[in-house]
């Protein structure tokens, strides 16, 4: 197996972690001591990927300062899959849901070290920013959707089965990224001078924006959109696993395609164009009149994103030299994470207050809206990379 695959699986492996717990989440709050609200659900998932923000950035520097990125990716998945296993077992220990929060804080910490610093070990590889991101995208793709389907299998056989689950995924990245040669083409720069270098690149803004709001709509997706399908035509976890995975996989097949068709077509078409259409059938589900309408929908939105995601990332790379892409990589997970953390709140709240329709309203105009805002700059950043998509 190649570096390229064995870094795929370690994303992947972190995509399963997190997905597997999305399907079956009101059973497996309930189970830690958390309410029945939809507001429990946000905060046991906001608590993982606030962490998230606040790590993301740093491991990526740390990378880059100490010119290594294997045995940070080992100690990032370790740490993430005992905090997994640290919560399955709370119930038995009798703390509060307060303590499941913080160790999910924890978790978030050392989990956002893995996935980071693999997409960033895949973006030193050779071989295209597009193909490489494309394999990372891919990797997100179908890690989330096996673990949408599992997930909501493991969640009605036992609802802390999903958390259980992730941890052996994650030890079993842990030992695979040990096997992974370490190549920082960083070489190791000085903190300050890589936080200075990546503020001095304002473009990196547009990659990171769209970075964030398609995170945003993974999101609102990953707690609204399954509690809409659930209460709107009375499905059950495994059900419930299933219709995500009508998005996922379109999503994750398309990834490697786009991103090698990007490298050759530029990124224009496939971000700006795609983050309308993904915009446009993300409301299109809310405004489904059946199970069976909404279910096809959902691959439309799959096949959309599928043009967003992989063409974003390998924006990042167009723009910063080799010596930089750990801290710019971790600047893009912030802003993903943020997103995240937006579509889980966001979505969370709109839902609460105003219901689901307003909910899907909001997620599909801020696609279409950073599309829109965004166009111009995403073609001036493409045509000047032209010439260096040409070459890799």
């Amino acid at each position: 197996m190649n570096e390229r695959s064995r870094l795929a699986l370690v994303v992947w492996s972190v995509l399963v972690s997190q997905v597997l717990l999305y399907p079956g989440l009101d059973e497996t709050v309930s189970a830690l001591g958390g309410s029945d609200s939809i507001l429990a659900g946000t905060w046991f998932l906001v608590a993982e990927f606030a962490a998230f923000v606040v790590c993301a950035v740093l491991w990526g520097v740390v990378s880059d300062s100490l010119g290594t990125r294997t045995p940070l990716v080992v100690l990032g998945a370790a740490g993430g899959a005992a905090s997994y296993f640290a919560v399955a077992l709370t119930p038995y220990v009798g703390v509060g849901f307060g303590v499941v929060l913080l160790l999910r804080v924890v978790g978030g910490a050392f989990t956002i070290g893995a996935f980071s610093l693999s997409i960033t070990m895949l973006m030193d590889l050779s071989g295209g920013h597009g193909r490489n991101m494309g394999a990372a995208g891919t990797a997100i793709g179908l890690g989330a959707a096996l673990g949408s389907v599992v997930g909501g299998q493991l969640a009605t056989l036992d609802p802390l089965a999903p958390l259980y689950g992730g941890g052996v995924l994650l030890a079993g990245a842990t030992a695979l990224a040990a096997t992974v040669p370490d190549r920082n083409a960083g070489g190791g720069l000085p903190i300050g001078a890589v936080v200075r270098r990546v503020r001095s690149r304002p473009t990196l803004l547009v990659p990171f924006a769209f970075g964030y709001i398609d995170r945003l709509t993974a999101g609102f997706f990953a707690l609204v959109g399954v509690a809409y399908f659930r209460d709107t035509f009375g499905i059950d976890a495994a059900t419930a696993g299933v219709t995500l995975a009508l998005f996922f996989v379109p999503f994750a097949v398309l990834q490697y395609p786009v991103g090698w068709l990007s490298d050759r077509v530029g990124r224009f078409l496939p971000v700006v164009v795609g983050s309308l259409l993904y915009g446009v059938t993300i409301v299109a589900v809310a405004l489904a009149p059946a199970y069976g309408v909404a279910a096809a929908l959902m691959v439309l939105v799959g096949v959309c994103g599928a043009f967003v995601s992989p063409t974003t990332m390998a924006l990042v790379t167009d723009i910063v030299p080799p010596t930089e892409r750990g801290a710019a990589m971790g600047g893009f997970n912030v802003f993903s994470s943020l997103g995240m953390l937006s579509g889980f709140v966001a979505g969370g709240t709109v839902t609460e207050l105003y219901g689901y329709l307003p909910a899907f309203l909001v997620a599909g105009g801020t696609e279409i809206g950073i599309a829109v805002i965004a166009s111009r700059a995403v073609y001036r950043i493409s045509s000047e990379g032209n010439s260096a998509l040409s070459s890799a």
